[in-house]
């Protein structure tokens, strides 16, 4: 200011080229430019899934090979919500619908990846990030050895999906590209909902506020499903992601004194197996009547471990048996000749950790 309260005549100069540059930017391209590092990690995270498997690491595709992409699916049976178990427990026995499933995801994450990288149709491949979040959310939301981990990842990609979806990317993109040169195409009333174009401000005010109040919903309950924290008080998760745990069920005794029974790992991490060190039966009145130690389990042969699945398994190891996550399995124990078993025996497995898991044992004949 001078001595006569006026503005030098530099500064209404400089005022005025700042309003026009900041004017020479749209409030889409504001937004598009404020989105870049966004729509980057969202596309290479999904990319990234599938260029692994059809690129640098294609023994995840193989079916013969222990990374084989089957053996996670299986993983997430356990603790999977919505009755996505019983999807993944349809497709584990069926090996081709399996096979093309695992070959269709990958390949949706791979090109939808690569799309959201370069700013190439980022509405819609932003919703179709939404939906691939939402489905692993389903399957993986339980796992995380130390915290909900893969809970975070589906959050997060679920909120960023619908984020992008509601901005486009109106700069620094192939949609920009595409709108600069073919103008008409730019003018079709679904241009601007596929690729990036700006949306009449009566559309978008909503637009953001239903984007916001889904992933709000979607990330409360299923944190509070996982973890409580929300709307109850904290919990561990319905389906343990650290401790292994074993469900018996269909324990049968037949004539010769053997002992056949269903054994499911369905709780505990993925990242290692879990060990069956010793099995007893025990009689009614809480007497042992019979021990398979380590050494019994390790030698039963492959007619007594029976699988439901080809992939994730109960098998005999070093010492006893060992079993992936989502292993399911009708295990028969021998008995000795002669012997019976009493009416309300029960049979137990005691694990490495030394905890036990029981069921109670019926006749063949009372089934």
């Amino acid at each position: 200011m001078t001595a006569s309260g006026t503005m030098p005549a530099s500064e209404p100069a400089a005022s005025a080229a700042v309003s026009s540059d900041t004017r020479s930017l749209s409030a889409w391209e504001l937004v598009a430019y404020a989105m870049l590092a966004v729509r980057f990690v969202q596309g290479f995270i999904y990319w990234g899934g599938g260029s692994r498997r059809f690129i640098y690491g294609p023994q995840k595709l193989d079916p013969h090979a222990t990374s084989w992409m089957a053996n996670k699916f299986q993983s997430a049976m356990p603790g999977a919500i919505l009755w996505t178990s019983h999807i993944v427990d349809f497709m584990l026995r069926h090996f081709y619908l399996l096979y093309a499933g695992v070959i269709i995801f990958s390949a949706i994450e791979l090109f939808f990846g690569l799309f959201l990288i370069l700013g190439f149709m980022t509405r819609l491949s932003a919703l179709v990030s939404v939906g691939l979040s939402f489905v692993l959310m389903l399957l993986f939301g339980w796992q995380g050895a130390t915290c909900i981990d893969e809970w975070t990842m589906a959050a997060c990609n679920f909120g960023m999906g619908m984020a992008l979806f509601a901005a486009g990317s109106s700069a620094w993109s192939l949609d920009a590209v595409i709108a600069r040169r073919k103008p008409a195409l730019a003018a079709k009333p679904w241009f601007p909902w596929v690729t990036s174009g700006p949306l009449p401000l009566r559309v978008f005010r909503p637009l953001a506020l239903i984007v916001t109040v889904i992933t709000m919903a979607f990330v409360l309950l299923t944190y509070n499903y996982y973890r409580g924290s929300v709307l109850t008080p904290f919990h561990s998760g319905p389906t343990s992601p650290t401790v292994h745990h074993l469900s018996v069920s269909k324990a049968v005794a037949t004539a010769d004194g053997s002992v056949t029974f269903t054994v499911y790992l369905d709780g505990g991490t993925p990242e290692a197996p879990a060990h069956v060190v010793r099995a007893r039966l025990i009689g009614p009145s809480g007497e042992v009547e019979a021990v398979w130690g380590p050494d019994a389990l390790s030698a039963l042969p492959a007619s007594s471990v029976v699988n439901d699945y080809a992939y994730n398994k109960f098998k005999p190891a070093l010492m006893g048996l060992a079993a992936g996550m989502g292993a399911r399995a009708q295990i028969t124990l021998p008995g000795m000749p002669g012997e019976t078993v009493a009416p309300g025996s029960v049979i137990e497995l005691q694990t490495i950790e030394n905890r036990l898991f029981k069921a109670p044992v019926q006749s063949a004949a009372g089934n």
